[in-house]
């Protein structure tokens, strides 16, 4: 196992880091330029980020640094408290960072929805491009997504040189690479086309920007300082730079899981590594770590497999630029503009944006997208998390509330009230608006189709009802779910959206448990009502591909019993069961019913079915009284079928064990008669032989309502859901 590791590290991790350090030492450089700290401080952190968040980190894949989202803000903070300061206020963030992680709150970053991931990601995508084109266009990046868009056009147009053709030359192995043969793409396609493009403009003495390290480069002069005074403004600064150094982590972390298949994130753990390493960075004298997904999207595109890639991404930064700070100033920026074009392209991923359009959250996803760009990340990130707050909120409290007139007969006109969702307060105003083009004395069918009603919605609707009745009118309340409007009529008002969780709903309820007490002789027609208004509409394309003929797959023979529901307890719709019922679920021996015979001609001569099931149930009134000796009539004459079932021996078990009532041990009994009487057909005995045909025992426990199925070699009926045989 150990070799097998230390195998994935020289083969993935190894080129995977060097990829990620070429990327990480100018974005390193230059974010120290930006934020007007010493540039060695943004090489300090990249090791430190690299080597303490990437051991000490709860993401595998995460590669950690300085960070553009924390730009501006360190700026500010430099120019207000000096240097030395800000290097406390670092070591201040990380402390407050692993309290933070040890509390358990990271994992409040996966309630973010994906839409703000993706935009995010996308976002970072665009605001990378955008800066970068210009240095492919020999030009240099501005300080702001907009001024790269406004000065674009003017970059176009002018004259280009050298660095516009190793540019594109990276970007061009890069979009090549994919397609190579296996043995070349061995090697990591942002390597190859970085060592490419460097190899190319040195031998081709082109002369264009390139990588800069400064002489003293290990000469630090500073140390953390607190400051003099000003402590309100110090721990504003300390909880701003934690705030977004974390939410800025965590956010790369959940959207470095994305990118790959691997072990997930530990959030909390994430958390306490980029407080560590805050710690350290600071009292060394370098610059805010986090997470930082250009790095860590490079690492996972490079072939990373475990968390070896980000520590050595480290190493090679501090050991490298000691001692190969020539070979790496040989590498053009246009080269490195051309990998990070690469890279910001693929995070701008158009299957995300076909996703968040498909879950209706579009504006989420664009409001971040453009607020990362415009402004910052925390700023585009706030705005998406409020949108998305915004739209839960309209989608959690809006109700659906339609009328409609359907006909106009004897009794009058009968309008059709809707109301579907959550029926709250907010919904009450349109309510009343929709109740009020009710005529007068008009016969009214309110269905209440909703997840939630609370007093406010309830009163509006009692109080309409009752001036409608009272002006003749008449009112039928039907409501689909939880009865939240008759418990509150019954003065037992439901106060928890949990208490339906229990209900039943109508269509797996016996009529007894919903129809109106005032129509008890008539549940045919209600029921009729029910299937037309609500189910007929579901199943109308179903029905429709089953007009001209039926192709079932099951021939299902069960006993007459009301409380046997094939379709109900093998989970199946219209054409899957060609259904015979009778008193016992008997199949006469010698073929002896001719309506049994053209029964099962039918379904295995002429429909072709590929099963045959026999369902025996508990508490059947045929076999109890096959075992107690009915009196003479045409139940006796027709249970006569089941002699031979009363004559058979061995025991039979469900779940192992024998049935207390000798009524039920009868009914396993002949439910395997009937499956030897079927075997004497001559179209089953040759349909079973040739393996078109599977001949299945089933018995159902009506009390416990559970399905049992027949294991021969068992002889044991053992509940459905456990493998036969186990």
């Amino acid at each position: 196992m150990v070799r097998m590791r230390r195998l994935a590290v020289l083969r993935h991790d190894l080129p995977a880091s060097l990829v990620v350090f070429l990327v990480a030492v100018p974005l390193s450089l230059g974010i120290a330029l930006a934020s007007g700290a010493p540039v060695v401080a943004g090489l300090i952190a990249a090791v430190v980020g690299g080597t303490v968040a990437g051991i000490l980190g709860g993401s595998a894949l995460q590669v950690s640094g300085p960070a553009a989202g924390l730009t501006v803000v360190m700026a500010e903070t430099i120019q207000t408290f000096g240097w030395a300061v800000t290097c406390a206020i670092t070591v201040a963030a990380g402390a407050v960072q692993i309290l933070l992680g040890a509390s358990r709150v990271a994992r409040a970053a996966l309630a973010i929805s994906p839409a703000i991931v993706h935009g995010m990601l996308a976002g970072i995508g665009v605001t990378i491009v955008l800066g970068q084109v210009h240095v492919i266009l020999g030009g240099k990046p501005h300080s702001s997504a907009l001024a790269n868009i406004a000065e674009l056009p003017a970059q176009i147009v002018a004259r280009h040189d050298a660095a516009t053709v190793i540019g594109l030359l990276v970007i061009a192995i890069l979009l090549v690479w994919p397609r190579l043969p296996q043995a070349l793409r061995r090697v990591p396609g942002p390597l190859a086309a970085i060592t490419v493009a460097t190899a190319v403009s040195v031998l081709a003495g082109m002369t264009l920007p390139r990588v800069e390290l400064p002489a003293d480069l290990l000469n630090i002069r500073f140390t953390p300082q607190l400051p003099g005074g000003g402590w309100g403004a110090f721990a504003v600064a300390v909880l701003t730079i934690a705030v977004i150094a974390s939410v800025e982590s965590l956010l790369s972390a959940v959207a470095v899981d994305r990118l790959h298949t691997g072990p997930r994130a530990n959030l909390n753990r994430e958390l306490v590594g980029q407080g560590a390493a805050n710690m350290v960075s600071g009292a060394l004298g370098g610059l805010p770590v986090t997470g930082v997904i250009v790095r860590s999207s490079t690492n996972v595109a490079a072939g990373a497999k475990s968390r070896a890639s980000a520590v050595l991404h480290g190493v090679w930064v501090l050991v490298f630029v000691v001692a190969l700070a020539g070979v790496i100033q040989d590498i053009p920026l246009a080269a490195l503009a051309g990998l990070l074009v690469h890279v910001g392209v693929k995070l701008v991923n158009p299957g995300h944006l076909k996703t968040v359009l498909a879950h209706g959250d579009l504006p989420v996803y664009l409001l971040t997208l453009g607020g990362v760009v415009v402004f910052d990340l925390l700023t585009g990130v706030l705005a998406g998390i409020g949108l998305a707050v915004v739209l839960m909120l309209r989608r959690t409290l809006w109700s659906g509330i339609h009328i409609e007139r359907e006909s106009t007969g004897p009794d009058g006109e009968l309008w059709h009230v809707v109301v579907e969702g959550v029926l709250t307060f907010l919904s009450v105003p349109r309510l009343s608006r929709v109740l009020a083009t009710v005529p007068a004395g008009a016969r009214v069918r309110l269905d209440l189709v909703v997840d939630y009603l609370d007093h406010a919605a309830f009163e509006s609707l009692h109080t309409w009802q009752h001036a409608h009745e009272a002006a003749g009118g008449t009112v039928e309340v039907d409501e689909i779910g939880h009865p939240w409007f008759a418990n509150g009529k019954e003065g037992r008002p439901t106060r928890s959206r949990r208490a339906g969780a229990g209900f039943v709903p109508r269509w797996l309820a016996p009529w007894s448990a919903w129809q109106a007490a005032e129509v008890p002789a008539q549940p045919t027609h209600r029921g009729a009502a029910e299937f037309q208004r609500r189910t007929a509409p579901l199943l109308r394309d179903t029905l429709s591909g089953l007009a001209d003929g039926q192709r079932p797959r099951t021939l299902f023979i069960t006993c007459g019993d009301s409380r046997i529901v094939p379709n109900l307890i093998t989970t199946s719709g219209p054409g899957d069961l060609f259904t015979i019922r009778n008193i016992g679920n008997l199949v006469p021996p010698g073929q002896a019913d001719a309506s049994m015979n053209a029964s099962i001609e039918y379904a295995v001569g002429v429909l072709a079915v590929g099963e045959i099931v026999v369902c025996g149930h508990s508490s059947c009134g045929a076999m109890a009284a096959l075992a107690a000796g009915p009196p003479p009539g045409p139940l006796t004459d027709w249970l006569t079928h089941a002699g031979p079932s009363a004559r058979r021996s061995g025991p039979v078990t469900v779940d192992g064990t024998v049935p207390a009532r000798e009524g039920d041990r009868l009914a396993l009994q002949n439910v395997l008669q009937q499956l030897d009487h079927l075997r004497e057909y001559p179209l089953v005995a040759e349909a079973e032989q040739a393996g078109r045909l599977r001949l299945t025992g089933m018995y159902f426990d009506v009390g416990r309502a559970q399905v049992h199925l027949y294991d021969p070699a068992a002889r044991d009926f053992q509940a459905a859901g456990v493998p036969v045989g186990s």
